[in-house]
């Protein structure tokens, strides 16, 4: 008896012996397999692009003095979240520098207003590529905790019709509750073979994603940094410290007289 069973396989046995709800089950889970794979392939294409090219734009960054050589070269950095920051804050720059510029010897300069703007800019596009770089993720998320539940739920089902069947043929015995069960247990078979590969990647991922996001962060305040100490006009602000500093020593003069 047990011969065809072995020959054609015990997967192939259980889904031809599994009800029209377990095989109803077990296409819900292949259709989830489908859209997993396909943001597991995606997203590790989108990660390895961004994860290279983040490296040769940080590279060439580093190498330059001004913080928008870059740009006027006219390289580019195709997938690289940073390289997308750094494109959408030197646009923010040259429209300051060229609308609203601050003259300082000759050279055109921004103001700390305009250093504001550029700030919210950079914020604004370090949101939209850390969102870039999740999408797709809550796919993998559903078919790690919904894979195994959908699987169980297709099993509990088979086996409730396994037992009503046996009820009703008043007969009990292994060999007519043996391939009912089986039918009913590939279900969570494939549940879990759905779940499993998509947990190791969804976790993989995660910290590949979380570290780019990292990255993007320091170089915001990087990049800021470069452009207050090439382009932004600091007189003001030397002279409102020294405000404050001479303030406080009239202070300080007037308590020691006291």
């Amino acid at each position: 008896m047990f011969d065809p069973i072995l020959a054609s396989g015990a997967l192939q046995f259980a889904f031809e012996k599994a009800t029209l709800e377990g095989k109803i089950t077990i296409s819900v889970l292949i259709l989830v397999s489908l859209f997993s794979w396909t943001v597991m392939i995606t997203k590790a294409r989108q990660l390895f692009i961004a994860g290279r090219q983040t490296r040769r734009f940080f590279a060439a960054f580093r190498e330059t003095r001004d913080p928008a050589e870059l740009s006027r070269l006219g390289k580019t950095f195709d997938g690289a979240p940073a390289y997308e920051v750094y494109t959408a804050a030197v646009e923010e720059l040259q429209f300051q520098l060229r609308e609203q510029p601050v003259m300082v010897n000759g050279e055109r300069m921004i103001s700390r207003a305009g250093l504001e703007s550029v700030k919210v800019t950079m914020e604004r596009v370090v949101s939209e590529e850390a969102l870039g770089l999740e999408k797709g993720m809550i796919i993998l998320s559903t078919a790690v905790a919904g894979g195994p539940f959908i699987g169980l739920l297709g099993t509990v089902w088979g086996v409730m019709e396994t037992f009503a069947g046996v009820a009703r043929a008043a007969s009990a015995s292994l060999t007519a509750m043996a391939p009912g069960v089986a039918g009913a247990l590939i279900a969570t078979v494939v549940g879990l073979l759905v779940a499993i590969p998509a947990m190791f990647a969804y976790n993989y991922m995660v910290t590949l994603i979380r570290a780019h996001t990292q990255r993007l962060d320091a170089f915001a305040a990087e990049f800021v940094t470069s452009i207050e100490h090439k382009y932004v006009d600091n007189r003001a602000l030397a002279d409102h410290l020294g405000d404050i500093l001479r303030q406080r020593g009239i202070e300080t003069q007037e308590f020691a007289r006291a």
